[in-house]
């Protein structure tokens, strides 16, 4: 499975069979390959102001247990395994939930997705839409919350979904299908201006 860091190709065989190897120094392309995509994962299920360091801890486990990792398989859904897990277990212990507003703060910083030159009303819009999405995804269920984050907000295929959550492919279909209706009748604004639908 190849992955690109910057402007150049990682091919993750061969730099897992490196480190596997005795060169653990080579983990460092993993690394920079995936840094940026876990720390929107982190962000998006909840981490807030302790991404970075839950993706740190992702990043260790995920080297501990490289032994167990399937040759062959794609090392990003089995990362962001790792993160979702790690993300629940802070969460968890810190005893307390990100308010709506620290997790779209977070998801933010993560990731600038509006280019500084846009037009300061399109950038407004996007913004209020991300909002209001992230509001929305708040009152989904865990299960669907997760499958519409990994498979929209991370842009992940369906197997990679599937592969990250541990689920068959089938469920994910499942789960999304629900997921999205729910989301429709959530966001019936976002709705039709998404799909220029004004009939619904």
């Amino acid at each position: 499975m190849k992955t690109r860091e910057g402007g150049r190709i990682v091919d993750e065989a061969a730099v897992i069979a490196r480190v596997r190897a005795g060169e653990p120094e080579a983990y460092a392309q993993l690394v920079r390959a995936h840094t940026g995509i876990a720390l929107r994962a982190a962000a998006a299920l909840g981490a807030g102001a302790d991404a970075e360091d839950v993706v740190q801890q992702a990043f260790v486990k995920a080297y501990c247990t490289l032994g167990r990792f399937k040759d062959g398989a794609a090392f990003k859904p089995w990362l962001l395994a790792i993160v979702a897990n790690e993300t629940r277990n802070t969460v968890r212990t810190a005893a307390r939930q990100r308010t709506l507003a620290g997790r779209e703060a977070a998801l933010v910083e993560a990731e600038p997705l509006i280019p500084e030159s846009a037009d300061p009303a399109v950038a407004a819009l996007e913004i209020e839409r991300r909002a209001a999405l992230q509001a929305a995804l708040e009152k989904l269920s865990e299960e669907h919350r997760l499958v519409v984050t990994y498979r929209y907000l991370l842009e992940m295929d369906e197997s990679e979904t599937a592969q990250a959550l541990g689920w068959p492919r089938g469920t994910v279909k499942s789960r999304l299908n629900r997921a999205l209706r729910k989301l429709g009748r959530l966001l019936p604004d976002f709705q039709s201006r998404e799909g220029g639908d004004e009939h619904e």
